[in-house]
This record gives C-alpha cells, sequence and structure tokens, in this order.
C-alpha cells in the first residue's frame, strides 16, 4: 500500500480528480479563509462535525442569468436551522451573501446552483459538540440542472416511500443528517419512479426526498401538508404567495395547509411538485394511478409560468452578481 507525505501533495491531488468534477466551478472554505477554482481542492475537514455526524446545516438556491434568486429566504432559513442546532453564528446574513456573490463572480457561470453549508466545525471524532471550537462555512457554486418539466414534459411518476418520516422536530431543520432523504431517492430510483412521497405515522402526505408536495383538488383548493411536520420549503411558499395571483384569476378558490391523505391525492384535479431545482411538477401518475387529464393541469401550468417569470424578472428578489448579470 502506497503511503503519501508532505511532498506528495500533487500527487494526491491527481489520485483525487474526477470526471464528474467538472460540475464543481468555485468554493469558498472559511477553513480556507478563500476561494478556489480547482475541484481537487473543494475539501473539508475528515473531523468537521459536519462529515462524521451530520452536524450541519445547508441551503441550496440557485443564480439564473446572472442574479440571485430569493436568496434572503434561504439565508432567513439557514439562521433559522442554525440556531435550531445552538450554533453560535459568526457571520451577518449581509456577509454571507457577499461571500456567496464572490464564489459565483469566482466560478464564472451566470446560471448555477449555490450550495451553502454551515458546520458545528472541525474538533474531534467525538459525538460531544463542544469539542468543536466554531462553526464553518462552506459555499460551492456548481451546474445547474433544467427545471424537470423541461427534460420530462408529460409529467412525473411518483410511488409512495416506505422510509420513515422524520420527526418534526428534524424535519422543520434543513440539516446535514440526510440519510432518510438518500434512502429514498434509492427507492424512487429503484422504483423507476420521478419521486416517492412520504406519509406520517397518521396516514397523511408529508414530503418527498427533496420537495414539497400538494395537491388542486376538485373544489379548486390548492393544499399543502400541514408545516408542523415538514420543511418549510422556499419554493413552497413562494408559490402559496404567487398563487393569490391565480386565486384573483378565478382558477383557484382557496389556498391552505391540511391534512393530505392517500385517498386525497388520488382523488385530486392535479398533484404539484414544487422545489428550488424543479420549479413546478405535474404528477401524471401516483401508485399506478393515472392523475387529472391527458395533459398537465390549468393551475400547474399558471403557477410555473408565475415562478418562472418571478425567478426571471422579480427584482426584489433578486441580486445580481456583479460582472455576470
Amino acid at each position: 500500500m502506497k503511503r503519501f507525505d508532505k511532498s506528495s501533495f500533487d500527487e494526491v491531488i491527481e489520485v483525487m480528480r474526477r470526471e464528474f468534477q467538472k460540475n464543481y466551478f468555485a468554493m469558498y472554505s472559511s477553513v480556507y479563509g478563500g476561494i478556489v477554482t480547482d475541484p481537487s481542492l473543494m475539501m473539508v475537514p475528515i473531523d468537521d462535525h459536519m462529515v462524521h455526524r451530520g452536524d450541519g446545516v445547508f441551503e441550496t438556491f440557485k443564480c439564473v442569468n446572472g442574479s440571485i434568486y430569493n436568496m434572503k429566504a434561504h439565508l432567513d432559513r439557514l439562521i433559522r436551522s442554525a440556531s435550531g442546532l445552538y450554533y453560535k453564528f459568526p457571520w451577518s446574513p449581509a456577509q454571507i451573501g457577499e461571500i456567496v456573490i464572490e464564489t459565483i463572480k469566482a466560478g464564472g457561470r451566470k446560471n448555477c446552483m449555490i450550495r451553502l453549508f454551515v458546520s458545528r466545525g472541525p474538533g474531534s471524532f467525538d459525538a460531544n459538540p463542544y469539542d468543536c471550537s466554531e462553526p464553518q462555512l462552506y459555499v460551492v457554486a456548481t451546474f445547474l440542472k433544467k427545471p424537470f418539466m423541461e427534460m420530462h414534459p408529460d409529467g412525473a411518476v411518483v410511488r409512495t416511500s416506505r422510509i420513515p418520516v422524520k420527526e418534526p422536530f428534524f424535519a422543520a431543520i434543513k440539516n446535514c443528517n440526510y440519510l432518510p432523504n438518500v434512502l429514498m431517492k434509492k427507492e424512487a430510483i429503484d422504483l423507476k419512479a420521478d419521486f416517492v412521497a412520504a406519509f406520517d405515522g397518521r396516514g397523511f402526505l408529508a414530503e418527498g426526498a427533496t420537495e414539497n408536495m400538494g395537491i388542486v383538488t376538485k373544489e379548486k383548493e390548492l393544499l399543502f401538508p400541514r408545516l408542523e411536520g415538514i420543511l418549510r420549503g422556499t419554493t413552497m411558499m413562494r408559490i402559496v404567495e404567487l398563487a393569490e395571483i391565480v386565486i384573483k384569476e378565478g382558477i383557484l378558490i382557496n389556498i391552505g395547509f391540511k391534512d393530505i391523505s392517500h385517498h386525497d391525492i388520488l382523488d385530486a384535479e392535479e398533484v404539484l411538485i414544487v422545489g428550488t431545482t424543479l420549479n413546478v411538477v405535474s404528477v401524471h401518475e401516483f401508485d399506478g394511478i393515472h392523475i387529472g387529464g391527458k395533459k398537465s393541469g390549468v393551475v400547474y401550468s399558471r403557477l410555473n409560468t408565475l415562478l418562472v417569470d418571478d425567478i426571471l424578472n422579480n427584482k426584489q428578489l433578486l441580486t445580481p452578481v456583479p460582472g455576470l448579470a
């Protein structure tokens, strides 16, 4: 077995190079105190509690046409999540925002995903959080996929998940202990489905692996699960705000957060999935049962149009990146 030492740094970096790393554009690390653009240098200390305990929080948002969309909502939730895990948060939202902008600029892409992590920090391999001297911040600019419906215009196939849902306390914190979400994603792939939907112990809809789900009833109500047991998705909450326009247009009559049963889903006029990467998705099949008509529903079409326009043109929610916008 080969052994490496300090003189072997360049050799180690070459060993670490992988083809998929071409999708990683730039990374800020508070451990380094700066930004790297070589993917092989985008590393996290092995003794960081985010690595060996999942003791970290994160956010994922996007930059489109050189402007970051809805960053404040994501940073607000990041700070709430960090507070829920009792982190001593040393950065202001303005400081993090500036780091995000500089990382995107270093990556040089007008369209990218921003993956932002705050960890408990390095300290030991013990579970004791007090071994960590201070939190660390990592920001990575990566490849931005096309929205789901652009690649799958016929809509999504969804199956019921068998993975237990998170307890409400952990569901409400966007933390890096993501094993249930990983198993749900594996489950979807193994079932040859696009997504799976989790249900709580009472039999009511919770959420997907990385997305929120809702329904449009035959009475023209847009319903999402009660917020007490799910992550308060930034896209979901923005959709709720945009849906007020759809109500004024007479397409919907109400928006709400209620218990949604499996029967409610199969009886729905439309089933929708929403998320940062996805935008709005129309579900055409749930557990083998066809949903709605032959084409994507009216509510899906209108909400997705409104969201895309919001992402591209709502200056109140856009943060331009100088030199890219």
